[in-house]
Protein backbone atom coordinates (compact mmCIF):
# COMPACT_ATOMS: atom_id res chain seq x y z
CA UNK A 1 0.00 0.00 0.00
CA UNK A 2 1.24 2.95 -0.87
CA UNK A 3 2.13 6.00 1.81
CA UNK A 4 -0.51 8.44 2.42
CA UNK A 5 1.20 11.72 1.82
CA UNK A 6 -0.38 15.51 2.13
CA UNK A 7 -1.63 15.13 -1.85
CA UNK A 8 -3.11 11.74 -1.44
CA UNK A 9 -5.14 13.23 1.98
CA UNK A 10 -6.39 16.17 -0.89
CA UNK A 11 -7.17 13.57 -3.45
CA UNK A 12 -9.46 11.50 -0.92
CA UNK A 13 -11.47 14.65 0.33
CA UNK A 14 -12.10 15.45 -3.52
CA UNK A 15 -12.77 11.70 -4.45
CA UNK A 16 -14.82 9.93 -1.36
CA UNK A 17 -17.74 11.82 -1.40
CA UNK A 18 -17.42 12.28 -5.27
CA UNK A 19 -17.22 8.52 -4.99
CA UNK A 20 -20.56 8.13 -2.70
CA UNK A 21 -22.57 10.62 -5.14
CA UNK A 22 -21.64 8.78 -8.54
CA UNK A 23 -22.58 5.20 -7.36
CA UNK A 24 -25.76 5.94 -5.45
CA UNK A 25 -26.57 7.37 -9.73
CA UNK A 26 -26.58 3.54 -10.36
CA UNK A 27 -27.72 2.38 -6.85
CA UNK A 28 -30.94 4.36 -8.19
CA UNK A 29 -30.46 2.48 -11.64
CA UNK A 30 -30.16 -0.86 -10.15
CA UNK A 31 -33.38 -0.15 -8.01
CA UNK A 32 -35.18 0.77 -10.85
CA UNK A 33 -34.27 -2.67 -12.63
CA UNK A 34 -34.45 -4.42 -9.30
CA UNK A 35 -38.07 -3.69 -8.33
CA UNK A 36 -39.18 -3.68 -12.24
CA UNK A 37 -37.21 -7.23 -12.98
CA UNK A 38 -39.43 -8.78 -10.53
CA UNK A 39 -42.70 -7.92 -12.00
CA UNK A 40 -44.46 -10.46 -14.31
CA UNK A 41 -42.74 -9.21 -17.62
CA UNK A 42 -39.24 -8.06 -18.79
CA UNK A 43 -40.47 -5.98 -21.04
CA UNK A 44 -40.81 -3.03 -18.62
CA UNK A 45 -37.12 -3.44 -17.69
CA UNK A 46 -36.70 -3.55 -21.45
CA UNK A 47 -38.54 -0.04 -21.72
CA UNK A 48 -36.48 1.43 -19.14
CA UNK A 49 -33.05 0.22 -20.56
CA UNK A 50 -34.09 1.14 -23.94
CA UNK A 51 -35.71 4.90 -23.26
CA UNK A 52 -33.15 5.24 -20.28
CA UNK A 53 -30.09 4.83 -22.95
CA UNK A 54 -32.24 7.48 -25.39
CA UNK A 55 -32.46 9.80 -22.87
CA UNK A 56 -29.13 9.69 -21.83
CA UNK A 57 -28.27 10.37 -25.53
CA UNK A 58 -30.35 13.55 -25.27
CA UNK A 59 -29.16 14.39 -21.58
CA UNK A 60 -25.26 13.54 -21.88
CA UNK A 61 -24.85 14.80 -25.45
CA UNK A 62 -24.98 18.56 -23.02
CA UNK A 63 -22.28 16.93 -20.71
CA UNK A 64 -20.62 19.63 -21.65
CA UNK A 65 -22.56 22.12 -19.56
CA UNK A 66 -20.95 20.11 -16.37
CA UNK A 67 -17.18 18.79 -17.35
CA UNK A 68 -16.55 22.48 -19.78
CA UNK A 69 -17.89 24.14 -16.25
CA UNK A 70 -15.72 22.47 -14.23
CA UNK A 71 -12.21 23.24 -16.43
CA UNK A 72 -13.27 26.64 -16.95
CA UNK A 73 -14.23 27.59 -13.11
CA UNK A 74 -11.01 25.05 -11.99
CA UNK A 75 -8.65 27.40 -13.68
CA UNK A 76 -10.35 30.57 -12.73
CA UNK A 77 -10.29 29.55 -8.91
CA UNK A 78 -6.48 28.47 -9.21
CA UNK A 79 -5.57 31.83 -10.88
CA UNK A 80 -8.05 33.59 -7.90
CA UNK A 81 -10.32 34.83 -10.47
CA UNK A 82 -13.44 33.46 -8.39
CA UNK A 83 -15.67 36.02 -9.77
CA UNK A 84 -15.22 34.62 -13.16
CA UNK A 85 -15.92 31.71 -12.00
CA UNK A 86 -18.88 32.08 -10.62
CA UNK A 87 -20.01 34.18 -14.00
CA UNK A 88 -19.26 30.53 -15.84
CA UNK A 89 -21.58 29.34 -13.79
CA UNK A 90 -24.27 31.43 -14.55
CA UNK A 91 -23.92 31.68 -17.99
CA UNK A 92 -24.00 27.63 -18.03
CA UNK A 93 -26.99 27.90 -16.03
CA UNK A 94 -28.33 29.87 -18.82
CA UNK A 95 -27.35 27.84 -21.80
CA UNK A 96 -28.28 24.80 -19.42
CA UNK A 97 -32.18 26.62 -19.55
CA UNK A 98 -32.84 27.68 -23.21
CA UNK A 99 -31.27 24.02 -24.24
CA UNK A 100 -33.64 22.33 -22.09
CA UNK A 101 -36.64 24.51 -23.69
CA UNK A 102 -35.25 23.77 -27.58
CA UNK A 103 -35.50 20.06 -26.62
CA UNK A 104 -39.07 19.88 -25.03
CA UNK A 105 -40.16 21.84 -28.14
CA UNK A 106 -38.14 19.67 -30.18
CA UNK A 107 -38.92 16.30 -28.74
CA UNK A 108 -41.77 14.83 -30.99
CA UNK A 109 -39.03 15.02 -34.25
CA UNK A 110 -35.91 13.83 -31.70
CA UNK A 111 -37.86 10.96 -30.56
CA UNK A 112 -38.92 9.80 -33.30
CA UNK A 113 -35.82 9.72 -34.75
CA UNK A 114 -33.98 7.72 -31.84
CA UNK A 115 -36.75 5.37 -31.69
CA UNK A 116 -36.45 4.75 -35.52
CA UNK A 117 -32.93 4.16 -34.78
CA UNK A 118 -33.26 1.49 -32.12
CA UNK A 119 -35.78 -0.16 -33.49
CA UNK A 120 -37.05 -1.54 -30.22
CA UNK A 121 -39.35 -4.52 -30.23
CA UNK A 122 -42.81 -3.91 -30.63
CA UNK A 123 -43.94 -5.30 -27.31
CA UNK A 124 -41.38 -2.73 -25.98
CA UNK A 125 -41.65 0.35 -28.20
CA UNK A 126 -45.05 1.76 -26.66
CA UNK A 127 -43.70 1.46 -22.91
CA UNK A 128 -40.12 3.04 -23.93
CA UNK A 129 -41.80 6.07 -25.78
CA UNK A 130 -43.86 6.63 -22.60
CA UNK A 131 -41.32 5.95 -20.04
CA UNK A 132 -39.24 8.87 -22.03
CA UNK A 133 -41.89 11.14 -22.94
CA UNK A 134 -42.28 11.58 -19.01
CA UNK A 135 -38.75 12.24 -18.33
CA UNK A 136 -38.19 14.54 -20.51
CA UNK A 137 -40.47 17.07 -18.61
CA UNK A 138 -37.17 17.04 -16.43
CA UNK A 139 -35.24 18.44 -19.01
CA UNK A 140 -34.35 22.26 -16.93
CA UNK A 141 -33.62 20.36 -13.83
CA UNK A 142 -30.96 17.45 -14.94
CA UNK A 143 -29.29 20.13 -17.13
CA UNK A 144 -28.95 23.08 -14.64
CA UNK A 145 -28.41 20.78 -12.18
CA UNK A 146 -25.35 19.34 -14.86
CA UNK A 147 -23.77 23.35 -14.46
CA UNK A 148 -24.37 22.97 -11.15
CA UNK A 149 -22.10 20.29 -10.10
CA UNK A 150 -19.39 20.94 -12.27
CA UNK A 151 -19.26 24.68 -10.51
CA UNK A 152 -18.68 22.38 -7.47
CA UNK A 153 -16.12 20.29 -9.14
CA UNK A 154 -13.95 23.00 -10.58
CA UNK A 155 -13.98 24.25 -7.10
CA UNK A 156 -12.91 20.97 -5.28
CA UNK A 157 -16.10 20.41 -3.49
CA UNK A 158 -17.64 17.38 -3.96
CA UNK A 159 -20.05 17.41 -0.45
CA UNK A 160 -22.49 19.50 -2.18
CA UNK A 161 -22.83 17.56 -5.31
CA UNK A 162 -23.00 14.36 -2.93
CA UNK A 163 -26.06 15.78 -0.73
CA UNK A 164 -27.49 16.96 -4.19
CA UNK A 165 -27.44 13.35 -5.57
CA UNK A 166 -28.01 11.24 -2.86
CA UNK A 167 -31.05 13.62 -1.73
CA UNK A 168 -32.92 13.20 -4.73
CA UNK A 169 -31.74 9.44 -5.36
CA UNK A 170 -33.31 8.47 -1.95
CA UNK A 171 -36.24 10.31 -2.96
CA UNK A 172 -36.57 8.43 -6.22
CA UNK A 173 -36.05 5.33 -5.14
CA UNK A 174 -39.08 6.00 -2.52
CA UNK A 175 -41.08 7.15 -5.18
CA UNK A 176 -40.48 4.27 -7.43
CA UNK A 177 -41.88 1.82 -4.37
CA UNK A 178 -44.97 3.78 -4.00
CA UNK A 179 -45.78 4.33 -7.61
CA UNK A 180 -44.31 0.69 -9.27
CA UNK A 181 -45.25 -1.52 -6.35
CA UNK A 182 -47.64 0.53 -4.40
CA UNK A 183 -49.80 2.32 -7.47
CA UNK A 184 -49.02 -0.38 -10.15
CA UNK A 185 -47.62 2.02 -12.54
CA UNK A 186 -44.43 -0.39 -13.98
CA UNK A 187 -42.61 1.61 -16.17
CA UNK A 188 -44.94 4.86 -16.21
CA UNK A 189 -44.58 4.77 -12.44
CA UNK A 190 -40.47 4.91 -12.82
CA UNK A 191 -40.07 7.64 -15.00
CA UNK A 192 -42.48 10.21 -12.64
CA UNK A 193 -40.63 9.18 -10.20
CA UNK A 194 -37.60 9.80 -11.59
CA UNK A 195 -38.84 13.43 -12.63
CA UNK A 196 -39.91 14.46 -9.04
CA UNK A 197 -36.54 13.41 -7.61
CA UNK A 198 -34.89 15.62 -10.51
CA UNK A 199 -36.28 18.69 -9.70
CA UNK A 200 -36.30 18.17 -6.15
CA UNK A 201 -32.45 18.22 -6.33
CA UNK A 202 -32.00 21.02 -8.57
CA UNK A 203 -34.18 23.38 -6.58
CA UNK A 204 -31.24 21.83 -3.66
CA UNK A 205 -28.55 22.35 -6.20
CA UNK A 206 -29.33 26.34 -6.43
CA UNK A 207 -30.53 27.12 -3.04
CA UNK A 208 -26.85 25.37 -1.73
CA UNK A 209 -25.13 27.98 -4.30
CA UNK A 210 -26.91 30.91 -3.30
CA UNK A 211 -26.19 29.39 0.48
CA UNK A 212 -22.39 29.00 -0.61
CA UNK A 213 -21.63 32.83 -1.83
CA UNK A 214 -23.71 35.16 0.62
CA UNK A 215 -22.26 37.77 -0.37
CA UNK A 216 -22.02 37.45 -4.26
CA UNK A 217 -22.98 41.01 -6.05
CA UNK A 218 -26.00 39.16 -7.71
CA UNK A 219 -26.81 41.90 -9.47
CA UNK A 220 -23.35 42.89 -10.84
CA UNK A 221 -23.32 38.87 -12.24
CA UNK A 222 -26.55 39.23 -13.76
CA UNK A 223 -25.91 42.16 -15.37
CA UNK A 224 -22.95 40.70 -17.55
CA UNK A 225 -24.73 37.53 -18.25
CA UNK A 226 -26.13 39.33 -21.85
CA UNK A 227 -23.17 38.91 -23.48
CA UNK A 228 -23.58 36.65 -27.18
CA UNK A 229 -19.81 36.93 -27.19
CA UNK A 230 -19.16 34.89 -23.96
CA UNK A 231 -21.64 32.52 -25.03
CA UNK A 232 -20.35 31.64 -28.64
CA UNK A 233 -16.86 31.48 -26.29
CA UNK A 234 -18.21 28.83 -24.49
CA UNK A 235 -20.20 26.79 -27.07
CA UNK A 236 -16.71 27.04 -29.25
CA UNK A 237 -14.93 25.45 -26.59
CA UNK A 238 -16.91 22.88 -25.94
CA UNK A 239 -17.76 21.53 -29.41
CA UNK A 240 -14.91 18.86 -28.91
CA UNK A 241 -16.71 18.10 -25.95
CA UNK A 242 -20.11 17.30 -27.48
CA UNK A 243 -18.92 15.58 -29.97
CA UNK A 244 -16.97 13.39 -27.60
CA UNK A 245 -20.56 12.63 -25.84
CA UNK A 246 -22.47 12.24 -28.41
CA UNK A 247 -20.15 9.76 -29.88
CA UNK A 248 -19.70 7.65 -25.73
CA UNK A 249 -23.16 7.84 -25.40
CA UNK A 250 -23.60 6.51 -29.55
CA UNK A 251 -21.70 3.25 -28.07
CA UNK A 252 -23.82 2.52 -25.49
CA UNK A 253 -27.26 2.76 -27.60
CA UNK A 254 -25.84 1.26 -30.26
CA UNK A 255 -24.62 -1.35 -27.11
CA UNK A 256 -28.27 -1.67 -26.01
CA UNK A 257 -30.07 -1.71 -29.35
CA UNK A 258 -27.74 -4.65 -30.78
CA UNK A 259 -28.53 -6.52 -27.49
CA UNK A 260 -32.40 -5.60 -27.60
CA UNK A 261 -32.18 -7.75 -31.45
CA UNK A 262 -30.51 -10.32 -29.65
CA UNK A 263 -34.42 -11.22 -27.14
CA UNK A 264 -36.06 -9.38 -24.37
CA UNK A 265 -34.03 -11.68 -21.87
CA UNK A 266 -30.58 -10.75 -22.91
CA UNK A 267 -31.50 -6.92 -23.96
CA UNK A 268 -32.71 -7.52 -19.75
CA UNK A 269 -29.95 -8.98 -18.71
CA UNK A 270 -27.50 -6.50 -20.53
CA UNK A 271 -29.08 -3.66 -18.64
CA UNK A 272 -28.65 -4.98 -14.95
CA UNK A 273 -25.16 -5.69 -16.09
CA UNK A 274 -24.65 -2.51 -17.50
CA UNK A 275 -26.38 -0.53 -13.98
CA UNK A 276 -22.87 -2.54 -12.32
CA UNK A 277 -20.86 -1.39 -14.81
CA UNK A 278 -21.81 2.08 -14.26
CA UNK A 279 -21.56 1.89 -10.48
CA UNK A 280 -17.64 0.59 -11.25
CA UNK A 281 -17.17 3.46 -13.43
CA UNK A 282 -18.82 5.88 -11.29
CA UNK A 283 -16.66 4.89 -8.21
CA UNK A 284 -13.67 5.28 -10.80
CA UNK A 285 -14.69 8.65 -11.75
CA UNK A 286 -13.83 10.20 -8.09
CA UNK A 287 -10.65 10.05 -9.00
CA UNK A 288 -11.46 11.36 -12.24
CA UNK A 289 -13.43 14.16 -10.38
CA UNK A 290 -10.17 14.91 -8.44
CA UNK A 291 -8.01 15.05 -11.32
CA UNK A 292 -10.42 17.89 -12.52
CA UNK A 293 -10.42 19.69 -9.66
CA UNK A 294 -6.66 19.44 -9.02
CA UNK A 295 -5.02 19.78 -12.38
CA UNK A 296 -7.01 22.47 -13.23
CA UNK A 297 -6.37 24.63 -10.61
CA UNK A 298 -2.70 23.58 -10.74
CA UNK A 299 -2.58 24.62 -14.08
CA UNK A 300 -4.42 27.46 -13.75
CA UNK A 301 -1.81 28.45 -10.67
CA UNK A 302 1.14 27.68 -13.32
CA UNK A 303 1.94 24.67 -10.36
CA UNK A 304 3.88 22.07 -12.92
CA UNK A 305 5.23 20.23 -10.54
CA UNK A 306 2.10 19.94 -8.62
CA UNK A 307 0.25 19.25 -11.62
CA UNK A 308 2.43 16.26 -12.12
CA UNK A 309 2.22 15.01 -8.94
CA UNK A 310 -1.76 15.13 -8.61
CA UNK A 311 -1.63 13.01 -11.98
CA UNK A 312 0.56 10.75 -10.54
CA UNK A 313 -1.09 9.68 -7.14
CA UNK A 314 -5.19 10.17 -8.75
CA UNK A 315 -4.08 7.30 -10.94
CA UNK A 316 -2.20 5.30 -8.46
CA UNK A 317 -5.77 5.15 -6.31
CA UNK A 318 -7.58 5.00 -9.39
CA UNK A 319 -5.53 1.62 -10.36
CA UNK A 320 -5.76 0.43 -7.11
CA UNK A 321 -9.74 0.82 -6.99
CA UNK A 322 -10.28 -0.60 -9.93
CA UNK A 323 -8.39 -4.29 -9.02
CA UNK A 324 -10.70 -3.99 -5.82
CA UNK A 325 -14.07 -3.60 -7.40
CA UNK A 326 -12.86 -6.39 -9.86
CA UNK A 327 -12.54 -8.71 -6.81
CA UNK A 328 -15.77 -7.76 -5.42
CA UNK A 329 -17.64 -8.58 -9.08
CA UNK A 330 -15.90 -12.07 -8.95
CA UNK A 331 -17.17 -12.62 -5.26
CA UNK A 332 -20.32 -11.45 -6.26
CA UNK A 333 -20.73 -13.83 -9.33
CA UNK A 334 -23.28 -16.02 -7.80
CA UNK A 335 -25.33 -13.80 -5.23
CA UNK A 336 -25.75 -10.75 -7.29
CA UNK A 337 -27.47 -12.37 -10.33
CA UNK A 338 -29.89 -14.20 -7.57
CA UNK A 339 -31.15 -9.93 -5.85
CA UNK A 340 -31.28 -8.80 -9.28
CA UNK A 341 -33.89 -10.47 -10.94
CA UNK A 342 -36.32 -13.16 -10.29
CA UNK A 343 -36.59 -14.55 -13.93
CA UNK A 344 -34.58 -17.42 -14.26
CA UNK A 345 -33.33 -17.10 -17.63
CA UNK A 346 -32.19 -13.69 -17.26
CA UNK A 347 -30.55 -15.17 -14.35
CA UNK A 348 -28.81 -17.78 -16.59
CA UNK A 349 -27.63 -14.97 -18.80
CA UNK A 350 -25.95 -12.79 -16.82
CA UNK A 351 -23.80 -15.97 -15.23
CA UNK A 352 -23.38 -17.03 -19.09
CA UNK A 353 -21.73 -12.89 -19.67
CA UNK A 354 -19.98 -12.25 -16.32
CA UNK A 355 -16.44 -12.86 -16.98
CA UNK A 356 -17.06 -9.95 -19.26
CA UNK A 357 -17.85 -7.45 -16.39
CA UNK A 358 -15.03 -8.43 -14.81
CA UNK A 359 -12.56 -6.80 -17.02
CA UNK A 360 -14.35 -3.86 -17.24
CA UNK A 361 -13.26 -1.53 -14.61
CA UNK A 362 -9.61 -2.60 -15.72
CA UNK A 363 -9.50 -1.94 -19.02
CA UNK A 364 -11.50 1.46 -18.99
CA UNK A 365 -10.64 2.84 -15.57
CA UNK A 366 -7.39 4.74 -17.53
CA UNK A 367 -9.57 6.75 -20.14
CA UNK A 368 -11.90 7.97 -17.03
CA UNK A 369 -8.99 8.93 -15.14
CA UNK A 370 -7.35 10.44 -18.51
CA UNK A 371 -10.18 12.13 -19.02
CA UNK A 372 -10.42 14.03 -15.73
CA UNK A 373 -6.78 15.56 -16.42
CA UNK A 374 -8.34 16.64 -20.15
CA UNK A 375 -11.77 18.10 -18.82
CA UNK A 376 -9.76 19.95 -15.62
CA UNK A 377 -7.21 21.70 -17.93
CA UNK A 378 -9.73 22.55 -20.87
CA UNK A 379 -8.04 20.83 -23.33
CA UNK A 380 -10.77 18.91 -24.73
CA UNK A 381 -10.00 18.05 -28.89
CA UNK A 382 -7.69 15.04 -27.83
CA UNK A 383 -10.90 13.43 -25.64
CA UNK A 384 -12.67 13.67 -28.95
CA UNK A 385 -10.13 12.30 -31.62
CA UNK A 386 -9.19 9.53 -28.86
CA UNK A 387 -13.42 8.73 -28.72
CA UNK A 388 -13.76 8.96 -32.99
CA UNK A 389 -10.78 6.70 -33.14
CA UNK A 390 -12.10 3.75 -30.85
CA UNK A 391 -15.14 3.69 -31.88
CA UNK A 392 -14.55 3.91 -35.94
CA UNK A 393 -11.29 1.98 -35.44
CA UNK A 394 -12.18 -0.76 -32.56
CA UNK A 395 -15.95 -0.95 -31.58
CA UNK A 396 -17.60 -1.06 -34.91
CA UNK A 397 -15.16 -3.26 -36.66
CA UNK A 398 -14.84 -6.01 -33.81
CA UNK A 399 -18.60 -5.89 -33.76
CA UNK A 400 -18.82 -6.73 -36.98
CA UNK A 401 -16.55 -9.37 -37.09
CA UNK A 402 -17.83 -11.15 -34.40
CA UNK A 403 -21.54 -11.19 -34.69
CA UNK A 404 -21.73 -14.69 -35.16
CA UNK A 405 -20.62 -14.71 -31.24
CA UNK A 406 -24.06 -12.58 -30.44
CA UNK A 407 -23.81 -11.28 -27.10
CA UNK A 408 -20.54 -12.40 -26.30
CA UNK A 409 -19.12 -10.65 -29.05
CA UNK A 410 -20.92 -8.00 -28.84
CA UNK A 411 -19.19 -7.82 -25.18
CA UNK A 412 -16.12 -8.11 -26.74
CA UNK A 413 -16.35 -5.19 -28.52
CA UNK A 414 -17.46 -3.15 -25.89
CA UNK A 415 -14.67 -3.87 -23.66
CA UNK A 416 -11.99 -3.63 -26.24
CA UNK A 417 -13.86 -0.11 -26.92
CA UNK A 418 -13.57 1.38 -23.46
CA UNK A 419 -9.82 -0.07 -23.28
CA UNK A 420 -8.98 1.56 -26.84
CA UNK A 421 -10.32 5.19 -25.26
CA UNK A 422 -7.42 5.60 -22.76
CA UNK A 423 -4.83 3.74 -24.73
CA UNK A 424 -5.51 6.28 -28.07
CA UNK A 425 -5.33 9.06 -25.01
CA UNK A 426 -2.31 8.31 -23.83
CA UNK A 427 0.26 9.28 -26.19
CA UNK A 428 -1.86 12.42 -26.24
CA UNK A 429 -1.41 12.94 -22.67
CA UNK A 430 2.47 12.19 -23.05
CA UNK A 431 2.87 14.80 -25.65
CA UNK A 432 1.44 17.74 -23.72
CA UNK A 433 2.54 16.61 -20.34
CA UNK A 434 4.76 13.72 -20.41
CA UNK A 435 8.29 15.34 -21.22
CA UNK A 436 10.71 17.22 -19.53
CA UNK A 437 9.47 20.41 -21.47
CA UNK A 438 5.76 19.18 -20.65
CA UNK A 439 3.73 21.51 -18.60
CA UNK A 440 1.28 23.83 -17.28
Amino acid sequence: MPAFSALDRKIWGIAWPAILSNISIPLLGLADATILGHLDSPRYLGAVAIGGSLLAFLYWGFGFLRMGTTGLVARAAGAGREQEALLVLARSALLALLIAIALLALHPLLLGAGFALMAPAADILPFADSYVRIRLYSAPAVLITYAVVGWCIGRQDTRRPLLIVVSANVLNILLDLLFILGLGLTSDGAALATVIAEYTGCALALWLVWRALPDTPWRHIASQLWQPAQYRALLRSNWHLFVRTICLLAGFAFFTAAGDKLGATVLAANALMLQLLMFCAHALDGFAFAAEGLTGQRQGAGDRAGFRAAVQRCALWCGITAVLLTALLWLGGYLLPQWLTALEPVRQSLREHWPWLLLMPLAAGPSYLLDGVFIGTAQTRPMMVSMLASMALVYLPVWYLSRGWGNHGLWLAFVLFNAARGTTLYPAYRRRWGGKQGGC
